[in-house]
């Protein structure tokens, strides 16, 4: 005798399919997303690292052509000093602008503020990234530029010149790298710090108040 299934069996059978299928899905969903997450700030770190590793040549360039980087150079034209006292930090970077080409560097991809189009066009809200006031390449452990993101004493650093001392907390916050970033020194090296790392490497800048340009 042949034996036949209601419809009503059969639905219910395509419901409890579905409703597997739609489990499985949310378990890979689950597994997925956080690891293309994290291979995409991964991307955006390395990415970071370049464009410092380019702000790093263009300053070093620059330094050998004037004699001292842009932050420390004084003419009847030209102060330096006084560029981060008006809080126009992008000045150090723009001068550059032989140097470094292009400002999309200047913005990094995991930072929400966007490039500019051309250095004429260019701002502190078009900069990812702040300068050392006392970068010297005689000095090679100074800290020469780096991720905007800092904490001084748990609280956010403001756009403006930020004087570190040596007993200061320095750490990151949980903007642009979660909690990690990067710092060019005057060596001309990129270093990627934890913000354990940052406070260790601010104690061996060989000086005991920093200096930060932060736009």
């Amino acid at each position: 005798m042949e034996i036949t299934h209601s419809p009503s069996r059969q639905r219910a059978f395509y419901l409890v399919e579905l409703l597997i299928l739609i489990a499985i899905l949310a378990i890979l969903a689950g597994l997925l997303i956080p690891a293309l997450a994290k291979a995409k700030s991964k991307a955006q770190r390395i990415n970071c690292v370049n464009n410092l590793k380019q702000a790093a040549m263009a300053f070093r360039m620059w330094g050998d052509d004037n004699g001292a980087y842009p932050m420390r150079f004084q003419t009847n034209n030209f102060d330096g000093p006084a560029f981060a006292m008006q809080q126009k930090m992008f000045v150090y970077f723009q001068v550059m602008s032989n140097e470094l080409n292009a400002p999309k560097i200047l913005a990094c991809p995991g930072d929400d503020r966007q490039p500019a189009p051309n250095f004429r066009d260019f701002g502190n809200d078009n900069v990812s990234y702040f300068v050392g006031m006392d970068a010297d390449e005689t000095a090679p452990m100074r800290f020469l530029s780096g991720d905007r993101n800092l904490l001084v004493n748990d609280s956010p650093v403001q756009a403006g010149l930020v004087s570190i001392k040596s007993t200061d907390q320095l750490a990151w916050t949980q903007e642009i790298h979660h909690g990690q970033g990067n710092v060019s020194l005057s060596d001309g090296s990129v270093q990627q710090y934890t913000s354990s790392g940052l406070q260790q490497a601010m104690r061996h800048t060989g000086t005991n108040v920093n200096r930060l340009a932060v736009p």
